[in-house]
């Protein structure tokens, strides 16, 4: 003969408990795993625009198109990939053009949206080698 053991409904029911923390505690990972990764892009895209917007206006110090000048080109570009352009030192008649941009952050678990900053330097050369 088999003997049937049943467990007391206190037992099932810490069971039960324990699996609903753990669930609990997964699901808190995920949600910062998820604001991590956002982060991670943010910072990805800001590096992309902050590229972007100093290539504009490296490419206005080389080659001015008298349509607008290195820094108006270098917020356009920026804003073009979602970006705010901060400061941008490239003077007319320089060589080179340093941009710094900042790029919001929408988190889904971890306090406010926050932003990233990004900045890139692009050089006019005369495309020779010494």
């Amino acid at each position: 003969m088999s003997r049937v053991v049943r467990r007391a409904p206190l037992e099932r029911a810490s069971v039960s408990v324990v699996t609903a923390a753990v669930l609990f505690l997964a699901g808190i990972l995920t949600l910062v795993a998820v604001d991590l990764m956002r982060t991670v892009q943010a910072q990805s895209l800001a590096q992309a625009a902050a590229d972007a917007a100093a290539l504009a206006a490296a490419q206005e110090l080389a080659i001015p198109s008298g349509s607008m000048s290195p820094a108006d080109a270098a917020r356009s570009y920026a804003e073009r990939n979602g970006a705010t352009l901060l400061e941008c030192r490239c003077d007319p008649g320089s060589t080179e053009a340093v941009v710094e941009i900042e790029r919001p952050v929408h988190m889904v678990f971890v306090g406010p949206d926050r932003t990233v900053t990004a900045w890139a330097r692009a050089v006019v050369g005369s495309g020779t080698s010494p």
